[in-house]
């Protein structure tokens, strides 16, 4: 791999800037952070480190730290977790789930002609108190919401002509801060709508344990 081939883009897919432009003392620390998590990996030697260490430290131009680096893999970048203001989720048949660590919107639009969709806020990523869920359920339409302690879930001002909506909270609720306020908007035209907690595993059923 050449220098100019390196700097070509990044594991995030955002442009590198041009080979000759001039480094800041971000640019440089960060070149070291690489340095030494490779040395630290065995991949580089204490002489290797030293050397590398040094050029990064006096490096001018991004070709210069580059040339520093081009051996070594590429560390992985970090996932981002910042809230998109709306997610939309159109459904006509199969599955959809939202489970791990997702990054919770601000607000979402699920229209679902036939077919399932999870969101399981469980390990989910919560960056503000509020989401608006605005929803519209076929026949045979089935929507789940999987929450976690300190979830509210209101739909007051939700329309129901056919079909169901079924919530189940957490025992001990009123002792929980509040983390999030999900409120449900729209129409069921004849599916259901579900919110309880995660089911208990029989561990946890065995020992009296929560599912959280």
């Amino acid at each position: 791999m050449t220098d100019e081939q390196s700097l070509a883009g990044d594991a995030s897919g955002h442009p590198e800037p041009a080979p000759d432009m001039r480094v800041s003392h971000a640019d440089r620390d960060q070149v070291v952070d690489i340095l030494r998590d490779a040395a630290g990996d065995g991949r580089l030697t204490s002489d290797e480190l030293d050397e590398r260490v040094e050029a990064a430290l006096t490096a001018r131009t991004f070709k210069d730290l580059a040339a520093l680096t081009h051996d070594l893999p590429v560390p992985p970048a970090e996932p981002s977790t910042q809230s998109k203001d709306l997610i939309k989720i159109d459904q006509r048949l199969g599955t959809v789930e939202r489970t791990g660590p997702w990054v919770v919107p601000k607000r979402m639009e699920i229209r679902i002609t036939a077919g399932d969709v999870k969101l399981d806020f469980t390990e989910a990523v919560i960056n503000h108190d509020q989401l608006t869920i605005d929803v519209d359920l076929g026949i045979g339409a089935d929507l789940l919401l999987v929450t976690k302690p300190g979830m509210l879930v209101n739909a007051d001002d939700l329309t129901v002509r056919l079909g169901d909506f079924k919530i189940r909270q957490f025992r001990d609720e009123g002792n929980a801060p509040i983390v999030l306020r999900v409120e449900v908007t729209g129409r069921i035209r004849g599916g259901d709508i579900v919110v309880r907690p995660p089911r208990r595993t029989l561990g946890q059923w065995m020992r009296g344990e929560s599912a959280i």
